[in-house]
């Protein structure tokens, strides 16, 4: 996975925890995985495997397909604009 789908994957799992209204604590406790893990996750630092991402997916209520759906999404915009 190139760094740009990495920081897309994150911004995602962190935009769709926060319209949840939920903490990182709380999707460790969903997903089985780590806090910090979930946030090296959600800032870009880390390659999540595939069987990863659709544990994500499954908390989220999404299809796979869904969940790396980037067109929809305007993370990557925001994402640039911090570190330009």
């Amino acid at each position: 996975m190139n760094k740009h789908l990495i920081i897309q994957f994150g911004l995602k799992i962190r935009e769709l925890r926060e319209a949840k209204g939920i903490s990182q604590e709380k999707l460790a406790l969903s997903t089985g995985f780590h806090r910090t893990y979930i946030g090296m996750i959600e800032r870009g630092e880390r390659n999540i495997s595939l069987s990863n991402m659709a544990v994500f997916a499954k908390v989220f209520e999404l299809d796979l397909s869904e969940l790396l759906d980037f067109k929809k999404a305007n993370s990557f915009k925001k994402y640039q604009i911090k570190t330009q």
